[in-house]
């Protein structure tokens, strides 16, 4: 089976600025533009994290939150300890 990790975002749609992180409240902030009209913000921070990850979009998907903020979104072939690794680039100190 390959490793995978779960993530928590909280999405803030239609952002003037698109950015990934800080932590907020045990969960990664997301910033898109798109508005969250018909799955663009979910699309949008798919791509958003897929692009800071440096892995192919195709390797997430939502599998809790599709209509709401906050959101857990699959990560196929990261293990959980790249995901604790890639978390703590984003604590501040």
């Amino acid at each position: 089976m390959e490793p995978h990790a779960v993530l928590t975002v909280l999405v803030h749609p239609g952002a003037r600025e698109e950015s990934v992180g800080p932590l907020h409240d045990g969960a990664l902030k997301v910033s898109v533009s798109a508005p969250p009209d018909k799955g663009k913000a979910n699309r949008a921070v798919l791509e958003a994290l897929a692009r800071r990850l440096g892995i192919p979009r195709s390797r997430l998907a939502i599998v809790r939150g599709e209509s709401g903020r906050r959101k857990a979104v699959r990560i196929e072939g990261l293990p959980p300890e790249a995901l604790a690794r890639f978390l703590a680039s984003f604590q501040s100190g």
